[in-house]
């Protein structure tokens, strides 16, 4: 019923109405309010990218910023060299034994596909002239390799890098590296890159973001990274609407809707609505009896 109703129904009516999507909802009679909204957005925890080229760098942007800043450096602009030179997905600075890819797929027919290191520029993706560009003696293939947190520290002077790489560090994701392959990202890592690069987008306070139970499988630290992010987006005026089984999650909520009183073919009816204190004195809902202890009620 969660999925359904949030998912088939309201996110695929507001992608129609506000993101001119194709895809077809469920059926409902309308929406209104759709005069304070300008996108919604859906952070599931699909990967970010399906190859190993796609790298958290790559998809919040920062890696624009990281090539610009390569680009200024004064031994680049003797050598000619412009932000494309330090791209591994174009000709002329990429290791062009692997492709810039820094692996080489091997196909094994009946088995999965097997990834070797590139022997050629072991695994740095780039060819020997770029490795030579150095920011603070550092080449680009460095600062990729290099978890967000160092990066964060590396950078600390240029604000425009340094303001992206907090907001993956915000949503807990100071460990992995700025190169890392997308593929090699859990579920939850991929979602939390998706909040980090809504983040660090200029907020216009009309947008609803929409997120399938983003605390699976995180840490109870983790989930409190989250929640804060998550409570930023609706500081700034947005809406985040969350199917979530978490106490820790629903007790922080504005509003609840409590679905049920089963799962499956056993729900679907509204068994509560309202503030967490309000669901939590409801005598015919499941979660708000176990809210009461989380509330002290």
């Amino acid at each position: 019923g969660k999925s359904t109703l949030v998912i088939d129904t309201l996110y695929r009516s507001l992608a129609q109405h506000l993101n001119r999507s194709r895809e077809k909802s469920g059926k409902l009679k309308g929406i209104s309010g759709l005069e304070h909204l300008d996108k919604v957005v859906d952070i599931d925890q699909s990967p970010i990218g399906r190859t190993p080229r796609s790298n958290p760098a790559t998809y919040t942007g920062v890696f624009s910023d990281i090539r610009d800043l390569f680009a200024q450096l004064p031994e680049a602009k003797i050598r000619g060299y412009k932000p494309g030179r330090f791209s591994f997905n174009v000709k002329g600075g990429r290791c062009e034994a692997c492709n810039g890819d820094g692996v080489l797929k091997i196909e094994m027919h009946f088995l999965p596909d097997v990834y070797v290191q590139c022997e050629v520029c072991g695994g740095a993706r780039y060819n020997r002239e770029t490795l030579q560009v150095h920011y603070k003696g550092k080449s680009i293939a460095d600062v990729l390799n290099m978890t967000v947190n160092q990066a964060s520290k590396f950078l600390e002077n240029i604000p425009r890098i340094h303001n992206k790489l907090q907001t993956i560090r915000d949503v807990g994701l100071g460990y992995i590296k700025l190169g890392q392959s997308a593929t090699t990202l859990s579920g939850g890592e991929a979602q939390r890159v998706k909040l980090a690069k809504e983040l660090g987008k200029r907020a216009t306070g009309r947008t609803i973001y929409i997120l399938d139970e983003p605390t699976t499988g995180l840490h109870f630290d983790d989930v409190r990274k989250l929640m804060e992010v998550l409570h930023r987006l609706v500081d700034t005026g947005n809406t985040v609407i969350i199917i979530e089984h978490n106490l820790d999650v629903i007790k922080t909520a504005d509003h609840i809707i409590d679905l049920g009183p089963e799962g499956g073919s056993g729900g679907g009816q509204i068994i509560a609505s309202g503030t967490p204190e309000q669901v939590a004195l409801s005598s015919h809902s499941h979660t708000g009896r176990y809210l009461r202890s989380y509330l002290d009620l």
